[in-house]
């Protein structure tokens, strides 16, 4: 511990989506770069949450189908699932995707990664372990951890969070999930589909959405059996395999119990304090450009708070190494954010939704009015798109097998300051469920210009022509 610090360009702590991204961003830049992490490299997304939690769905969505194949007339057998099958299909998933984010490829895009707990001693200056590094620039991006709430006998009791759930190579018989956010519907839904029989416990599900999302995904999942306690948690027992959980409405049992609550920002442990770097419940205060009151110190991703995406915290990272690195200083929150909730039909949803301003119009489609929902017999759904009085897209929800693709488009032409006419105009493929985009853009587009004076106009003028 005697010899000088190590000395990098940059520091970035926790290497999970945004260090990933950022840190890769910087090597391109030339700069020398540590990247340090105290877990896995890869973190939350490819270990215990999008990675392994995408792979689980699909197989049940495989499940799901071949029991509805039998409407098509194709015979299926009832072979009951292998757990221990699935958990192998989704461990290959995540270690194909950690295949490419390894400490060794990290080291080939000049990216070094230090193993350990990161610990500011100041500003500059990283200890890990016994190596000391110092920087020019630090950016903390630890993420977050799932947020477990104080009901009583709760921490008695035997539960599962995201972290621990994909270890399971048993399939319970009854899996209880407390929370009805996005983590706690999609594997709800993937357990019910799977074979288990699943109760949600929750006030709402998902309350960030509108009562039209809300409608559709419980005739959907209650359809396909999940069932649900309307109430607040207020306690939980246990007896040997059983899990007990009290509501107000009621109570369950089951022999699983999965926590969904939320997560909350890793801050502890890292010594921001002495680094001058404030922080609170809600995560590490930064301005405008991700800029934390030390300077020379930034922090991106979950950690800061506020909306938790993979995507959102790579994209904050690379803003936050911009602005360490470069002149000047760039935007810390994007102009438009969509998120996506995977169950089936997938929930997508950016900028303005239905319930909002009465400057703003609201156009909306059914699902079962594109032909490639028809075909795939995926009808349950719709999109709604808000724009403003001359047009221009303000926000748009997708309730949609592929929902998750086609808000994209949407962003993009929010981002553009596009109009439903300019979506109406571009050419989609068919059949695609893209095409419910220009379908309802051409729907309004037309409407509108047969019921304005132009049109009359121009249909004066055409008969005159004739």
């Amino acid at each position: 511990m005697n010899d000088p610090p190590e000395h990098f360009d940059l520091v970035i702590i926790g290497a999970g989506s945004a260090g990933l991204t950022g840190s890769s961003f910087a090597a391109k830049l030339g700069a020398r770069v540590a990247l340090v992490e105290k877990a896995r490299v890869g973190g939350d997304c490819t270990w215990t949450g999008c990675v392994p939690s995408k792979a689980l769905i699909k197989a049940a969505k495989l499940v799901h189908d071949a029991r509805r194949a039998r409407e098509l007339g194709i015979e299926v057998s009832d072979t009951p699932c292998d757990m221990g099958r699935v958990r192998a299909f989704v461990r290959a998933a995540v270690e194909e995707v950690y295949s490419r984010e390894t400490p060794a490829v990290q080291l080939e895009h000049g990216v070094e990664v230090v193993a350990g707990a990161a610990e500011l001693l100041d500003a500059k200056t990283v200890r890990v372990g016994e190596r000391l590094l110092s920087a020019d620039r630090v950016v903390v991006a630890t993420g977050a951890k799932p947020r477990v709430p104080a009901i009583d006998g709760l921490a008695d009791a035997p539960f599962l969070t995201h972290e621990t759930f994909f270890d399971n190579d048993r399939l319970p018989e009854h899996l209880v999930v407390l929370g009805g956010g996005p983590i706690g519907l999609e594997l709800a839904q993937a357990y019910r589909r799977l074979g288990a029989e699943v109760t949600i416990v929750a006030e709402t599900w998902l309350p960030r959405e509108s009562a039209a999302v809300r409608e559709v995904l419980e005739r959907v999942l209650l359809g396909e059996g999940v069932r649900s306690l309307r109430g607040r948690a207020d306690a939980v027992r246990s007896d040997r395999e059983r899990v007990t959980v009290h509501t107000s409405a009621g109570e369950v049992t089951g022999d699983r119990l999965l926590v969904a609550t939320g997560r909350r920002p890793n801050v502890e442990g890292l010594g921001l304090e002495r680094a001058g770097v404030e922080y609170g419940p809600e995560g590490i205060h930064v301005d405008s450009y991700l800029r934390t009151t030390a300077r020379g110190v930034y922090a991106a991703g979950d950690v800061i708070g506020g909306p938790q995406f993979t995507h959102l915290a790579g994209w904050q990272c690379f803003q936050a190494v911009r602005n360490a690195l470069l002149p000047g200083n760039a935007a810390g929150q994007p102009a438009h954010l969509p998120r996506v909730t995977f169950t089936d039909p997938e929930v997508a949803q950016v900028g303005l939704g239905a319930a909002n301003p009465p400057a703003s119009v609201v156009h909306r489609r059914a699902l079962d009015r594109t032909d490639r929902a028809v075909c795939d017999g995926e009808t349950e759904g719709f999109i709604e798109i808000v724009v403003n009085r001359s047009g221009r897209v303000l926000g748009a929800t997708i309730v949609a097998p592929r929902a998750g693709e086609m808000i994209t488009e949407l962003t993009l032409a929010m981002n553009a300051g596009s109009t439903l006419a300019e979506l109406a105009a571009t050419v989609h493929p068919y059949p695609t469920y893209s095409m419910l985009v220009q379908e309802l853009a051409s729907e309004v587009t037309i409407d509108a210009f047969v019921g304005g004076s132009t049109a009359k106009l121009a249909t004066k003028l055409g008969r005159m022509w004739r």
